[in-house]
């Protein structure tokens, strides 16, 4: 069920519902899993570029082509590795980068079963990818359904906004 916040983010644009709340139901659920928090803060339709170091990246195939992103803070995707395996991480290595890429699969999971029966319906996905770096531009091509939901994650210790910041974004065509 979608909070007030998500309600007024919703309201104020003209978004595919059935998207926005598979994708906030699936990221808030995984992120349970990594025993923390997020909430949304924002919605768009439109493609921008996300503020996060890592970004994880898995394509979906079925009655709709395309792909969604997790973009996360180093931060972020440390602190839910942690949760994720019960281990303690310093800095971002190999096994935080893995995780983030299997946080993602988690998140298009909960997409792909929430969605199934619907127009939006996925059947395959394919191996994470993952991104390690910031200010590149994903170009996209005309006639996608577009959607990025905006998580700020419940953070108290994280100085900056950018480090608390999750984007799920999702580009699909239907066939």
């Amino acid at each position: 069920m979608a909070t007030v916040v998500e309600e007024k983010a919703l309201g104020s644009l003209d978004v595919n519902q059935q998207l926005f709340h598979a994708m906030t139901e699936a990221a808030q659920s995984a992120v349970q899993m990594c025993d923390t928090k997020i909430r949304c803060v924002g919605v768009s339709s439109m493609p921008g570029q996300e503020s996060g170091k890592i970004t994880g990246m898995i394509g979906v195939h079925g009655k709709v082509s395309g792909f969604v992103s997790v973009n996360m803070s180093e931060r972020f995707a440390i602190h839910a590795v942690e949760g994720l395996l019960s281990e303690k991480f310093d800095k971002l290595s190999s096994q935080v980068i893995d995780g983030a890429g299997e946080l993602t699969n988690i998140i298009v999971g909960g997409i792909k079963a929430a969605l199934a029966n619907t127009k939006w319906g996925f059947s395959n996905i394919t191996v994470p990818s993952v991104i390690v770096g910031q200010n590149f531009m994903v170009s996209y091509s005309k006639g996608l359904e577009f959607l990025t939901v905006t998580f700020e994650h419940e953070d108290e210790d994280a100085f900056l906004i950018d480090d608390r910041m999750v984007h799920v974004s999702m580009s699909l065509l239907t066939l």
